[in-house]
């Protein structure tokens, strides 16, 4: 499985479900630095990272939150699980809060680029290209780079983006390999239920 969504592709557009926080978006501004920071509050340590952004408010870069592998029994249960996360993480944010459980956003951004693990972050720079996929940690040391322009086209950047990749392959064909695993086990136990009972012999 390749990446199709790696550094210096177009940004995808911005398919919510609803906005929780902030207006509306459909795409990335063009002009404008922007950081997309997917959580979800099914993993702990995700309040923890969005409380975070509050810390690079100043920089001058849009933050937006996506909510997009939540985990509950519906849609409804997910869409309240998140509206009280940011509350009590954020309760005065005016970082924009996206939730969607459709799974487009999930599918064309995390997949896409191999990106297996919330929380997730991507930088998208001034042309709505991605400059940076990786971790929340990170930004301290690659943002103020892309904001001056000398992330993209430095020997971090590319070895940062190559390591992504590679770990991101091995990760995806390990999933690959436990789903046909899995098929052929269930293919067998089926055989082995549908073979006719012999009779004993007299």
């Amino acid at each position: 499985m390749a990446s199709s969504l790696s550094s210096g592709s177009p940004a995808p557009s911005m398919k919510v479900q609803n906005w929780l926080r902030g207006d509306p978006l459909s795409k990335i501004q063009l002009g404008k630095i922007c950081i997309v920071a997917f959580f979800s509050t099914t993993w702990g340590y995700c309040g923890k990272e969005i409380s975070d952004l509050a810390k690079f408010s100043d920089t001058g870069v849009e933050f937006i939150g996506i909510a997009a592998s939540e985990e509950a029994a519906t849609a409804d249960d997910a869409r309240a699980q998140v509206d009280a996360s940011i509350t009590k993480s954020l309760p005065n944010t005016s970082i924009r809060m996206g939730f969607d459980h459709s799974g487009e956003m999930k599918e064309v951004w995390l997949k896409a680029s191999l990106s297996f693990h919330v929380p997730k972050t991507f930088v998208v720079d001034r042309d709505c290209s991605i400059a940076f996929i990786g971790d929340l940690i990170m930004l301290e040391d690659v943002l103020p780079k892309v904001i001056n322009g000398s992330w993209r086209a430095s020997a971090e950047a590319k070895n940062a983006e190559k390591e992504r990749i590679a770990e991101g392959e091995t990760y995806a064909a390990a999933i690959s390999s436990m789903i046909e695993s899995r098929r052929r086990q269930r293919l067998r136990i089926g055989r082995r239920r549908s073979r006719p009972l012999r009779r004993a012999s007299t």
